[in-house]
């Protein structure tokens, strides 16, 4: 079944298949998607999801400035092209752009739709916000719980063309249409959890069909790099069937791929271990399958659910103080000691009252012999941290220009130091769900109150975590990098990270299930020896997911590593060299 219900008519009848589209997988992703996912196809629901852990901070600034901003400016303007496109077809449209303020998005989506003449009904769904509901203890300037997708699900049924959300998860704005279509109820694990893990593999758009994937160069579109062709990845959709299976695909004749492989790379991002918590159901990552369906088209079928926790988890964002960041440009000869010298220079001026948090990184980006000035130079980036502005901002900017002209010769900078700005951090909590609002707000403006329901436990399959049996090979073995034999990616959870490794065969499986331990994993990546590794097997991907406990300090917004998101981090694990079996190269 394609094509919902006329806009302003009751809920799509129950079907065989409810197909989903996604069109934003951050705030700030390809403004024209929303319009190629209306055009390229039949589809019942479009999502797009807008919200990260940083995009709050931003829609709070915003809100600072504006009381009735808060939300994702860029989408009513996206909606004044394409409105009357939904409407025409009979989509629906579900997203989180409602940010900090779902309401006034709701009602900035009216007034597009009143302008343009269109008549859709608006509903939005509120309750998230919790900054006001006790202390959160000092710095906080927001406080949001991660809701499900009932209250979604709950505009849908009353008629809703159009809705509008706060902070829910990622993968509501799939199990709340799917919920509404299909009739579930809380009781049904299964396919509940089956649509959290399609939702799971849309919310971040093009990273399911080729974007951000560790064997990019293999897609036939990222090889041709002629100006007529560039490689530009197509938006992802799921065909959820009433089981909770799905097949995701995406819109024919755009780029990128959909296989097992793109497949599974989404669904280690920023996932733990193989239960996958969250307010609809937990969710098993172990007992995912994944199925070649035909081109551009993976089965995922096997999900099994077992009830969500008993709280709700909550983001918090406080203001963590006040950095300051400066990049030194050292060229040519003699790098370690012109490095050396301009440390010990701003070090002994800042002596008197240093910051709380002073963090320098050298990057080796000079070569030998270099044919460009470019070529010819590193980076000295220093970092600057205090809950006192005065401490990172003139006085680190001044006593870095100071040294113009009396340091290392060549001497200059990437741009002027700045006078220092606030930084956020993000702190995982939790709540009882009997003090959370949730609410949706209905078409015709009635309230309903959205219950927290937690179906009693039932016994669930043994976590799948068993090895494969080793690989036996009697060849040689040679040092090669380990993305020869291995994908991977990687993302952030506040100040952790996950690390996700698969094997596209079985035999290279056998082989890295073994060799890849936590040891040999902290002795790769020597940032992660320190801190608190867990290793988890998901042996019915072929993967191994790993997460590494404060590697990210304080979490993105931050801003003390050099990649604060982690989004590197499977790349560079990747890269490094290992013995692999010469049967497996």
């Amino acid at each position: 079944m394609t094509g919902g219900a006329g806009p302003g008519g009751a809920a799509p009848a129950p079907g065989d298949v409810l197909r989903i589209g996604n069109a934003s997988g951050f705030y700030g992703d390809r403004f024209d998607a929303l319009r190629e996912m209306l055009t390229g196809g039949p589809l019942d629901v479009l999502t797009g999801d807008y919200l990260a852990e940083l995009t709050l901070l931003i829609l709070g600034r915003d809100r600072l400035k504006d009381p009735r901003l808060g939300y994702a400016r860029t989408f009513p303007r996206q909606l004044e092209e394409c409105l009357g496109l939904a409407h025409d077809r009979g989509v629906r449209i579900v997203t989180n752009a409602g940010g900090l303020n779902p309401a006034g998005l709701a009602d900035a989506v009216r007034a597009v739709a009143d302008r343009l003449g269109i008549p859709v009904r608006v509903a939005h769904v509120e309750g998230d916000d919790l900054l006001a509901a006790r202390d959160w203890g000092d710095g906080v300037v927001a406080a949001h719980a991660y809701l499900g997708g009932a209250g979604i699900a709950a505009c849908l049924r009353a008629g809703a063309d159009v809705v509008v959300t706060g902070r829910v998860t990622d993968a509501a704005l799939v199990t709340g249409p799917a919920a509404a279509h299909f009739g579930w109820g809380p009781d049904d694990l299964d396919a509940v959890a089956g649509a959290v893990v399609a939702g799971h593999v849309l919310e971040c758009g093009t990273q399911a069909t080729g974007g951000n994937y560790a064997f990019f160069a293999e897609l036939p579109d990222a090889r041709d790099t002629s100006a007529t062709a560039p490689f530009r990845p197509g938006f992802p959709l799921a065909e959820i069937r009433r089981d909770g299976s799905a097949v995701i695909t995406k819109h024919p004749g755009t780029g990128g791929r959909v296989d097992t492989g793109t497949v599974t790379a989404q669904l280690l991002y920023e996932t733990g271990g193989p239960r996958y918590p969250g307010p609809d159901v937990t969710a098993r990552l172990d007992t995912v399958r994944l199925t070649p369906e035909g081109p551009d088209r993976v089965l995922i079928s096997g999900v099994r659910g077992e009830p969500p926790p008993p709280t709700l988890k909550v983001g918090l964002n406080r203001i963590g103080g006040w950095r300051n960041e400066v990049v030194f440009v050292l060229t040519g000869l003699d790098i370690e000691a012109k490095a050396r010298l301009v440390r010990s220079r701003l070090t002994a001026e800042l002596a008197a009252d240093p910051p709380a948090d002073v963090r320098w990184e050298l990057a080796r980006t000079d070569h030998p012999d270099p044919d460009t000035q470019e070529r010819a130079s590193a980076y000295l980036r220093l970092v600057v941290r205090d809950p006192d502005p005065a401490r990172v901002g003139r006085a680190v900017s001044g006593a870095a220009v100071e040294l113009a002209l009396g340091s290392v010769p060549g001497f200059h900078l990437t741009a002027p130091p700045g006078k220092g700005a606030p930084y956020g951090v993000f702190v995982p909590a939790s709540a009882d769900p009997a003090t959370v609002p949730h609410t949706a707000v209905l078409p015709d403006g009635r309230r309903e109150t959205i219950p927290y329901a937690i179906p009693a436990p039932r016994p669930g399959p043994p976590v799948a975590d068993g090895l494969p049996a080793p690989l036996h090979h009697e060849g040689a073995v040679r040092l090669a990098p380990l993305g020869l034999v291995a994908g991977a990616r990687s993302g952030d959870k506040g100040g952790d990270a996950n690390i996700g490794v698969w094997a596209r065969t079985d035999e290279a499986w056998a082989w890295l299930a073994h060799f890849l331990t936590v040891d040999r994993f902290r002795a790769l990546l020597p940032e992660t020896a320190p801190l608190p590794v867990d290793r988890h097997v998901l042996p019915g991907l072929r993967a191994l997911n790993f997460t590494v406990t404060g590697i990210l300090g304080e979490g993105v917004a931050s801003g003390a590593r050099f990649d604060p998101q982690g989004k590197a981090l499977g790349e560079w694990l990747r890269a490094r060299l290992v013995e692999i079996p010469e049967v497996l190269l």
